[in-house]
């Protein structure tokens, strides 16, 4: 059996000229062919006169270089604007004349330099061309038939012209399609970056700096230690998780995000971080989420994170509440901490988490409480995929 698609991957594999030398031949071939002889494009009112070895040569000058419309456009047109001129001033007529808007058309679509300069040019040769077959004719009336094939080669060389702007355009519409990629792809490298690492480096200081005051109580400070060695272990498995989801080679069976039942992991570790953390977990998670479990953890990360750093010390609570239309998340600080002095914001955690949550169709809310403290909401809709 025929392997069609292998055969046209050869075909595409070939050199450009070769691929459109067919196209050549079939017009010479068909020039040559007894019963198209003299039926060929006719303009300036010349008698038909019988094929000679000239002939042949207009023949093979209008066609071959069409082999060539494509890889050098304005010299295929000038070889077969020459045979085409000596087709007509000799009265040949030949088939081959179609050539001529064909090449017309491929130097409007890819000649990029000179362009103005090469359609003046073939305008004057057009010109020399009717003036000579004016003065060859003895037809009354040659002058509106010469201005009409004008014409029509100028329309030639205008769809060319038309189908380079539009392959120009288009590979605008691709460049752009695959910047706003990249840059939406470097986006969620930053704030998957900016989760992980915020959240255990924040952990990790904040149990360094309460480590100073503990050298009285070895048992405590032992215990800090163990929780700092712990955070910078976790902090390495995720870095890990997120550079192997961007190796190209990484396969996509495994699942890529962390599941809402890890919070509680969270909460612990931010409680061994000095911050008082109750949790209520309501309802059984869906057994499909799709980003949505990962969305809801950055959130609960995200905002036990700023807990340590602007709330150190205070009451905090976090709600998850898994429903069938998706899932809630609220975590609530009461104000009562003290702030990081090394704290500083760029906002970029809430806004990236604005964002995430925007993207799934969901709603998300961040700021003071009625009463004090601070508040982050988040409802994700269930089965939402990235």
């Amino acid at each position: 059996m025929i392997d069609r698609r292998r055969i046209l991957e050869l075909w595409r594999g070939l050199d450009v000229t070769v691929r459109d030398l067919p196209l050549g031949v079939l017009l010479l071939v068909a020039s040559l062919l007894p019963g198209l002889r003299g039926d060929g494009t006719e303009v300036g009112g010349l008698p038909t006169r019988p094929v000679d070895l000239l002939a042949g040569a207009a023949a093979v000058l209008q066609c071959l270089p069409l082999a060539a419309r494509r890889r050098w456009p304005l010299v295929c047109l000038a070889l077969v604007s020459l045979g085409f001129a000596l087709d007509q001033l000799r009265g040949y007529h030949l088939f081959a004349g179609s050539a001529l808007p064909i090449a017309l058309l491929s130097a409007g679509s890819y000649v990029e330099r000179y362009r103005r300069a090469a359609l003046a040019v073939a305008s004057v040769a057009f010109v020399a061309l009717a003036v000579e077959l004016r003065r060859r004719s003895s037809s009354d009336e040659p002058v509106a038939e010469l201005v009409t094939f004008y014409l029509a080669l100028a329309l030639a060389w205008g769809i060319g012209a038309w189908m380079r702007s539009a392959r120009a355009a288009e590979a605008e519409r691709r460049s752009r399609v695959a910047e706003d990629a990249r840059r939406a792809e470097r986006t969620r490298i930053a704030r998957e970056l900016h989760d992980v690492v915020t959240h255990h480096v924040t952990a990790m200081v904040v149990q360094s700096e309460a480590a100073r005051y503990l050298t009285a109580a070895p048992d405590r400070l032992d215990e800090t230690l163990a929780a700092v060695s712990d955070t910078g272990r976790r902090a390495i498995t995720d870095l890990r998780h997120l550079l192997d989801l961007l190796n190209p080679d990484h396969g996509t069976g495994q699942p890529r995000t962390p599941p809402v039942g890890r919070v509680l992991t969270l909460v612990e570790q931010t409680r061994l971080a000095g911050q008082p953390v109750d949790f209520t977990e309501e309802g059984t998670p869906a057994a499909s989420t799709g980003s949505s479990d990962l969305v809801a953890y950055r959130v609960v990360q995200e905002a036990l994170t700023n807990a340590l750093k602007y709330d150190h010390g205070g009451r905090t609570s976090v709600l998850v509440r898994h429903g069938e239309s998706g899932i809630t998340v609220e975590v609530h600080t009461d104000g009562s901490g003290t702030r990081d002095a090394s704290a500083g914001g760029s906002g970029r955690g809430l806004a990236g988490l604005k964002a995430r949550v925007d993207v799934l169709g969901g709603e998300f809310s961040a700021g003071r409480a009625p009463a004090n403290g601070f508040v982050v909401r988040a409802r994700i809709p269930a089965g939402s995929s990235s």
